[in-house]
């Protein structure tokens, strides 16, 4: 007789999603967390990355109030207090996530590592749980590369920078992605020297290559210094002297040159916490990319199991490591596992993505680059630049762009934005793409005046100038100008 209907590894945003579901529709719910309640979302990776973002936001507001007629002197940093924020944000939020709460609602939690012993049995903190159904969502960690010397440095990863108790005098960061990006301008805007060093051939590889051209410019504003195809082939201690009184590291790049700092951050991607869990032993098949699951995220070969989050490998898809995509997969899981529905599966057709940084860098969907390999036919793509939207204006922050990508239908299939607070127009992005809605919804769409949406609308409005203005309207209007 098993002793839970569904066990859940891991307590981060989907475990505790499929939890507080499962939980509610009366089943027997065990939730099995080895760390800290809420995982990487909440205590050291969305939580604490934009509040840290947000003191930076607020020290680079201060410095340019002049634009405005306003003259400040520069603001002093308090680190103390800077890290106070940082820790309040997450206190605040960390209710909601916490044993407590879920022991409330009648979940089992369990403060324990978790492995598999069998493929319905788990040994949980020294004893045997059965399970009818068992979610693992025991997420990823920050990948260590494998670096000469990087045994003989300190080194710090999202799960440790955050535990500085006083600010890196040179921060070098492995890593041009939205995490080091991110990191960067938070740092270089309190007061931090800053180096990133990517080693592709330009920063945000994944992004639209003309957006990711505004970004570098704004980062650069701020006194990050950007290294690009910069392989770092070894690290180095350095030790205090008169002229670097801080101890540190030295990478040395694949070009010979050499770059010191008191500080280095690895973010060159996440890998899945499988080691630990003994999927063997469950019948559990995974790769080093996560669980490999079925696209409604069941395991492909074990029924008893599905995966979630990070971890999770769909076929043909692959893992997505974004906070959203838990809350996204929790849901599938939910319609999969308790109600048996066909046909239930992962689709990334519209799934959102953001760098937060100023400006932040929003995507949906395809990219120019992504849609041009796929040949999808009569591909338009069409922009409207910030500097002629009347808010960006006003607010004299007129860098940025909204780039959509159409196909030969006058459908959205890809939206890119860099612009302030670029990721509160990604839900009108994933709306028109999820429900295949026409381009003229958009352009057709009443917004608020002045708003930076506003950009959007217009960019949409350029698909159709052309057929408004082409001599045939032209002539209809003519002659429609006879009438009374």
């Amino acid at each position: 007789m098993p002793d839970v209907d569904v066990a859940v590894i891991g307590a981060g945003a989907a475990g505790l999603s499929v939890a507080a579901i499962c939980n509610n529709l009366g089943l027997k719910v065990a939730l099995i967390e080895r760390g800290r309640m809420g995982g990487d979302c909440l205590n050291y990776g969305c939580v604490p990355s934009k509040a840290l973002l947000a003191a930076g936001h607020a020290a680079a507001e201060a410095r340019a109030a002049a634009r405005f007629g306003i003259r400040l002197p520069p603001p002093e940093i308090d680190w103390a207090g800077v890290r106070a924020h940082v820790r309040g944000a997450i206190e605040r939020i960390a209710p909601n996530d916490s044993a407590e709460r879920f022991r409330g609602m009648g979940v089992d939690v369990i403060e324990a590592s978790a492995h598999f012993l069998t493929p319905d049995t788990l040994e949980v903190g020294g004893r045997q749980l059965r399970f009818r159904r068992c979610v693992i969502a025991a997420g990823s960690s920050a990948v260590i590369p494998d670096i000469p010397g990087l045994d003989g440095v300190p080194w710090l990863t999202n799960e440790t920078l955050f535990e500085l108790e006083e600010p890196p005098g040179h921060l070098i960061i492995l890593g041009g992605g939205p995490i080091g990006l991110e990191m960067a301008q938070a740092h270089a805007r309190l007061g931090c020297l800053v180096t990133v060093l990517e080693a592709a051939p330009r920063i945000a590889p994944r992004e639209d290559a003309e957006l990711v051209e505004g970004l570098r410019a704004a980062l650069l504003r701020d006194g990050v210094e950007i290294r690009e195809a910069a392989k770092v082939v070894a690290v180095e201690p350095l030790e205090a002297r008169s002229e670097t009184p801080q101890a540190g590291v030295v990478a040395v790049l694949e070009d010979g040159s050499r770059i010191a700092g008191t500080h280095l951050l690895l973010a060159i991607g996440r890998a899945p916490r499988l080691a630990s869990l003994d999927l063997a032993a469950g019948g559990i098949a995974a790769s080093p990319r996560g669980v490999a699951t079925q696209a409604d995220l069941r395991s492909t070969s074990n029924r008893r199991v599905w995966a979630v989050g990070d971890i999770a490998d769909p076929e043909g898809i692959g893992p997505r490591a974004f906070t959203h995509v838990a809350s996204q997969h929790a849901g599938i899981v939910v319609r999969s596992m308790l109600f048996r529905l066909p046909f239930t599966r992962v689709d990334y057709a519209a799934l959102p993505r953001v760098t937060y940084t100023d400006p932040e860098l929003a995507q949906v969907g395809l990219t120019e680059a992504e849609a041009r390999e796929r040949g999808i036919a009569g591909l338009a793509v069409h922009r409207w630049p910030l500097g002629e939207n009347d808010r960006a204006i006003a607010e004299a922050r007129p860098e940025g762009l909204v780039k959509l990508v159409v196909d030969g239908r006058g459908r959205l299939v890809g939206a890119g934005v860099l612009a302030p607070r670029a990721g509160e127009m990604a839900g009108m992005f994933g709306l028109m793409i999820g429900r295949r809605l026409p381009l003229s919804a958009l352009a057709g769409l009443v917004l608020p005046y002045p708003t930076l949406a506003e950009a959007a609308k217009r960019a949409a409005g350029e698909y159709y100038a052309p057929k408004l203005l082409s001599a045939g309207v032209k002539r209809v209007v003519a002659l429609l100008r006879h009438l009374p």
